[in-house]
């Protein structure tokens, strides 16, 4: 059997795909990927040893943007590869992680009566998927509370299922005695990780090192700053270990962690519930996005898995009593961490796509 997976544009629309890939490739299957030209998609999948089909893609944005007249072409070009792709591979099934990739992708399937699983991770869900959802057979859901977002007839039409999100191997597998080794920390310093995704966070960074002559005295900080973001001037200080990005090994990196501080991507959010890390969020604001990252960090601060610093608040002496106050009340926050259900997503989704594919799922 062959399987089509999509979706691109941040690492979270691609990391889950990972997992299900790995998954369906010990069962034999064939996977290819569809992505964009110069995404991220591209550079993580690479190592997965799978078909990858570079298309066109555009962004649907609303409000005024001069790319907004070249993008509708790109788009449709975007759909006519999609369309040769699918009918030249004839996958049983195309799984959509999300992005603005996708949605050629899942129309193109829709047109060759190709079933579509599309997975949402925010609690609301983004232009994108919501373009994608009237097409999809199914509709896998991070959380609960996204239900009451889904278009009207959704749920009627018994389409959504609350699944969370695929977690790579790697991630479940992490070890806290590797991840110490691969950054040469001994084994008794408290580890602070901070990742602002994987375009890396302007404003993150420069408060991290703002407030580094007071964290250093008590943590050890392993920042994630971006491609490109890295300071030389710094680089020097064993207390301060900078990384562009971290690939295979960030479940070790983060199974060695105390604490972590990050955006507030639904993704990067269920992984550390899943993995049980205490954390704190500093979501985009709603100028630089559509808001989805401040619902989610709301949402989970408000039921106690979470504590939040709104990007405008950002200052040291707050930055440093939240890590300090996270720090000092780990032992509590963990055990409200073990509270949080987390599923096995990967064989959820795993069984549904093999259900719609041999016939035995609507």
């Amino acid at each position: 059997m062959k399987i089509l997976f999509t979706g691109g544009g941040t690492a979270g629309h691609v990391t889950p795909n990972v997992a299900l890939i790995e998954k369906f490739q010990q069962a034999n299957w064939d996977c290819i990927y569809v992505g964009s030209t110069r995404g991220i998609e591209r550079e993580i999948v690479a190592g997965l040893n799978i078909p990858y089909y570079a298309i066109a893609s555009g962004k649907l944005r609303r409000y005024f943007d001069w790319k907004n007249f070249v993008d509708p072409i790109f788009i449709l070009w975007g759909m006519l590869q999609s369309l040769l792709i699918c009918l030249q591979e004839r996958p049983g099934c195309v799984f959509s992680k999300g992005g603005f990739v996708a949605v050629p992708v899942v129309f193109a399937a829709w047109v060759c009566r190709i079933p579509v699983v599309c997975h949402e991770s925010d609690v609301t869900p983004g232009l994108a998927n919501r373009l994608c959802f009237p097409f999809a057979r199914r509709i896998c859901l991070n959380f609960e509370e996204t239900r009451r977002y889904l278009p009207d007839g959704t749920e009627a039409a018994g389409k959504a299922t609350v699944t969370g999100t695929p977690i790579r191997k790697s991630l479940r597998e992490g070890s806290a005695e590797r991840g110490k080794a691969f950054l040469g920390i001994s084994s008794g310093e408290t580890i602070v990780l901070v990742f602002g995704g994987s375009l890396g966070a302007a404003a993150i960074n420069q408060q991290v090192r703002n407030a580094m002559t007071s964290l250093l005295n008590k943590y050890v900080i392993v920042h994630v700053v971006g491609a490109g973001n890295i300071d030389e001037s710094r680089s020097s200080n064993r207390r301060y270990i900078q990384k562009e990005f971290l690939l295979d090994e960030f479940g070790d990196v983060l199974a060695a962690a105390d604490l972590v501080i990050a955006r507030a991507g639904a993704n990067t959010i269920y992984e550390l519930l899943a993995m049980r890390k205490p954390h704190i969020l500093i979501p985009l604001s709603a100028r630089a996005s559509r808001g989805d990252q401040l619902q989610n960090a709301r949402a989970f601060t408000e039921a106690g898995y979470s504590r939040m610093i709104e990007e405008e608040n950002l200052g040291d002496e707050l930055f440093f009593k939240e890590i300090d106050s996270v720090y000092r009340g780990r032992a509590g926050i963990v055990s409200r961490l073990e509270e949080f259900e987390v599923k096995d997503s990967v064989s959820m989704i795993n069984d549904m796509v093999r259900g719609i594919v041999r016939g035995k799922l609507p």
